[in-house]
């Protein structure tokens, strides 16, 4: 009959365990020295090896080989690999949490072991015992039997009684690393007679989560009907998710404030069958790798893609700042939390694209269609001016798809005002003249023309910000427009310079 890999390569000996060395020296050298502790806490996340340790150990103090214990091939070795060693008493505490399972294991204890050296109770999951099971454990954890072990295991230590914590020596599983899985599923796949990509492997692990149970289980799944060969698009067939093109395209139409374009997407990916829970961890994942391709010069040992897509993820990333990635991580976190909860992961999916491309959508730039329009139009240079030259007022120079200058100077002002006040002068007495693929140039009354300057940097992000790219400012002084005195100079009124000034009651005398 065929086992799954996780039994079929579960260790029996120490230096088969996987990314718990921590561990397994401290139980090693307690089995040499003859120093077992008498009750054990095993914590940690599934799949990383506390029930594997819990045998391990439970094979150490019961093997009669005289080299280093456990052997796994002496005879109490081997009763204890097939299950049937009588002094290993494997307890499921989710189904048997009554009061009344524990006072059998209490009168069992005194018992001595009828095989080998000593008796091991391994009790699983004992976060679900009720708290009258803990309280008649209590003083048998506390004072067994010399001839008694206890190892607890659980992946939710929080749940336990600090009564229960304080009679144990607590261990801490980790999660282990992906380049130990795959070197682990290396081995496996050669005994197995598989060919395997290392990128295969390493999708493998990523999904898995430092469990390798959960890797392991995911490896079984993907090797099988196969023949004899296993690459990328084959675990993410099995996966369920989509490929990095997608989530580029995906996080393309976010930055455009295009959720219809990413609603198509999301429905192509779900009519090829794909798992919806799966392409939000796989769109989260794409986050973090623009995050890392943007702040780091070589990434590529922390991402596990071709040089080809890190390229592709590298030029996505000089396109997007800090904020939109922290907001798409954040975002995306959320909906996956949820989606555990949900029978319809798919709907928080579209939900959660909805709310990403409409972030950050102000004024005109609202509708998806006018934001991509005025990026086109600016990259391309496709500003034309107004025919009438001699018109001095703020220019209504009109982009294709009917969106003027003037809106995108409205849009930035939207945003700038809520970071400075004296923004508010800069608006009444400054105009947006024209556009090129590579500059903006503001015109500007005398009285405001350095506060337009000392505003340069914040004026230029906010332009990237509403247009997609980065441009310089360059600001010329305002031949009309404006009401000058008696000297020549502009009147600037009380009120604005309260606000260029950042104080209150200025009179003009």
């Amino acid at each position: 009959m065929y086992k799954v890999l996780y039994r079929a390569y579960r260790p029996e000996v120490f230096k088969e365990m996987l990314g718990q060395e921590h561990i397994v020296n401290i139980l090693r050298n307690q089995i040499e020295k003859d120093t077992v502790n008498h009750a054990y806490l095993f914590c940690g996340t599934r799949g990383t090896g506390k029930t594997s340790a819990a045998r391990l150990l439970a094979k150490g103090v019961n093997c009669t080989a005289e080299g280093e214990r456990p052997c796994g091939v002496c005879e109490n070795c081997k009763a204890i690999k097939e299950g049937n060693f009588i002094d290993i008493v494997e307890i499921d505490a989710a189904s048997n949490n009554g009061v009344d399972n524990i006072r059998e294991l209490r009168e069992s204890v005194k018992y001595p072991p009828a095989k080998g050296k000593k008796r091991v109770y391994i009790v699983d999951e004992v976060h679900m015992l009720t708290k009258s099971s803990f309280n008649a454990l209590l003083k048998t954890l506390e004072e067994p039997p010399e001839h008694v072990i206890f190892v607890l295991a659980t992946t939710e230590p929080e749940g336990l009684p600090a009564t229960i914590l304080s009679r144990c020596m607590r261990m801490d599983f980790r999660r282990v690393p992906e380049n130990t899985i795959v070197s682990g599923m290396k081995k496996i796949c050669q005994e197995q007679k598989v060919q395997a990509s290392e990128d295969a492997l390493r999708l493998i692990a990523m999904n898995a989560d430092g469990s390798v149970r959960d890797a392991l289980t995911l490896l079984d799944q993907c090797i099988a009907g196969k023949n004899g060969t296993l690459e990328r698009n084959d675990v993410l067939r099995s996966l369920g998710t989509v490929g990095e093109e997608v989530f580029i395209k995906m996080t393309d139409k976010v930055a455009m404030h295009d959720p219809s374009g990413g609603m198509i997407l999301i429905e192509k990916a779900l009519e090829e069958g794909k798992d919806p829970r799966q392409i939000m961890k796989g769109w989260m994942f794409h986050y973090r790798n623009l995050l890392l391709t943007k702040y780091m010069k070589d990434p590529a040992d922390m991402l596990n893609m071709s040089t080809e897509n890190i390229e592709r993820i590298r030029e996505q990333s000089t396109r997007l700042d800090l904020e939109e990635i922290n907001n798409g991580i954040i975002e995306l976190a959320g909906i996956i939390a949820e989606s555990k909860w949900s029978a319809q992961p798919r709907i928080l999916l579209e939900l959660c694209m909805v709310r990403m491309a409409a972030r950050g959508a102000k004024g005109p730039f609202a509708d998806p269609s006018l934001s991509r329009e005025i990026n086109t139009n600016v990259k391309a240079n496709q500003i034309p001016k107004k025919e009438n030259e001699n018109d001095k007022k703020t220019p209504e120079t009109e982009l294709k798809g009917g969106l003027a200058l003037d809106k995108v100077w409205q849009c930035i002002f939207e945003d700038g005002e809520a970071k400075k006040g004296s923004f508010n002068v800069i608006r009444k007495s400054a105009a947006l003249e024209s556009m090129t693929s590579d500059e903006f140039i503001i015109s500007a009354s005398n009285g405001v023309f350095g506060v337009v300057e000392s505003n340069r940097e914040i004026i230029e992000n906010l332009m990237e910000k509403h247009t997609g790219t980065r441009r310089r400012m360059k600001c010329i002084a305002k031949n009309g427009n404006c009401s000058n005195n008696d000297n020549g100079k502009e009147e600037v009124t009380a009120s604005q310079l309260e606000d260029i000034l950042g104080t209150d009651n200025i009179e003009i005398l």
